[in-house]
């Protein structure tokens, strides 16, 4: 197998560098409510929002949730502040956000 290392948002395979994706995402909650996530790993953070104690405790009691939209990011860091203007958005607006990439 080969090494691998982190560096600040990047994964180091033997001599190749390659650049962490980092996502936002909106799942759908049983009770119809909305969550919006970030994370670098997506099946691995949903599997914890679904299945362990990993999950966010707001999805912890509203299972089972599901993937609806997903936007990829650079960094980290361009990802939180796209987290954080989606949850200043009204549930209409962010459905229509849900609708319009589920084209």
């Amino acid at each position: 197998t080969k090494a691998m290392a982190w560096y600040r948002g990047f994964i180091h395979f033997g001599v190749q560098w390659l650049h962490m994706a980092w996502y936002v995402y909106m799942l759908r909650c049983a009770d119809d409510t909305i969550y919006t996530g970030v994370t670098n790993d997506l099946e691995s953070r949903l599997k914890a929002h679904n299945g362990s104690k990993q999950g966010a405790r707001y999805t912890r009691s509203r299972r089972p949730v599901c993937l609806v939209y997903q936007e990829r990011k650079r960094d980290k860091r361009s990802a939180m502040r796209r987290e954080a203007a989606i949850k200043g958005l009204h549930r209409l607006e962010k459905i229509a956000l849900i609708d319009e990439e589920n084209l």
